[in-house]
């Protein structure tokens, strides 16, 4: 009996195609039914642009049409294009390279990976275009507002491995961020504090209550009479830890939009970057055993 080979969508402009499962528990007579009820939130003229521009394939690289009949226990793969997305203007930069890993300085305002109103004008995709790694993938992640160092793994193979290490906490991160300068508050120090969703959603708040999840090591590199550039140094991972931690310190970091109050700006306002900069990581590599160690070649100054 002849081996079924298995369709490994192409990547397109940088974009990799999105994998849907058809379940057998729906009535709908087309594809394009299924993916209108699936996907409420996405514009039924959105797929049919997809579908007239051949940007959904079957699970064995037929493009399909509108009329495509629904088969259930199978699936299908779609893309996902913007028809207006506002550009970034400005650039990353690949800091290193090997079989396993690239090592990328992330520019202020490009988000990681596609979400909502980005898709084109993200790191991930913009890393696709220009390297045509199909598989590559962030280890970890850094906010929109935030530049500096980020890991993404090339191989499905040894994608687990790295993100292994930063769930064990195997890997060092330091941060400069530009604050207020308070002569009463003495540093070096360590704050430890509950943090959750807040409210905005996209927001975090912190729960006086709750045992303590994040921790970071803070301290003064240089001040003036007004502003400080700090040094952070987070044992954990959370969700804007180093803004929320700052902010509780009543030093929130200069230009950040979310604390103390959201500040709503327009998406091509680049004229305030956040002054947050993921300066450098550390860690051993797990499959070489040699020490990694890698900065932003970005500075943020007083």
């Amino acid at each position: 009996m002849p081996s079924i080979i298995e369709f490994t969508p192409p990547l397109i402009n940088g974009v990799s195609a999105s994998k849907v499962f058809l379940p057998n528990d729906v009535s709908a007579v087309t594809i394009f039914d299924y993916l209108c009820q699936h996907f409420p939130h996405i514009q039924v003229n959105e797929w049919q642009q997809r579908f007239t521009d051949e940007l959904i394939y079957s699970a064995q690289g037929e493009k399909l049409k509108l009329n495509s009949v629904y088969t259930p226990n199978t699936h299908i793969y779609y893309y996902r294009f913007l028809a207006h997305e506002i550009h970034v203007p400005f650039k990353h930069q690949i800091l290193f390279e090997n079989d396993d890993l690239l090592v990328v300085d992330k520019p202020h305002f490009l988000t990681m990976s596609p979400t909502g109103q980005y898709v084109q004008e993200t790191l991930l995709v913009r890393l696709k275009k220009q390297t045509g790694y199909d598989d590559l993938t962030p280890i970890h992640r850094l906010d929109r507002e935030t530049a500096g160092v980020v890991l993404f793994c090339k191989k499905v193979s040894s994608r687990n491995a790295y993100q292994q290490l930063f769930a064990e906490r195997k890997v060092q991160k330091t941060y400069h961020a530009i604050a207020e300068y308070r002569s009463e508050i003495h540093f070096p120090l360590t704050l430890e504090l509950h943090l959750e969703k807040g409210h905005p959603f996209y927001t975090m708040q912190i729960n006086p209550e709750k045992k303590s999840n994040t921790e970071t090591i803070i301290s003064i590199i240089e001040h003036n009479e007004n502003y400080a550039k700090y040094q952070l140094q987070p044992k954990t991972g959370k969700q804007h830890q180093l803004r929320v931690h700052l902010n509780f310190l009543g030093i929130p970091i200069l230009n950040d939009a979310f604390y103390p109050k959201v500040k709503h700006k327009a998406d091509d306002d680049f004229s305030q970057p956040l002054q947050l900069l993921a300066k450098q990581i550390q860690f051993i590599d797990p499959f070489t055993n040699q020490e990694m160690n890698f900065s932003s070649l970005q500075e943020i100054s007083l």
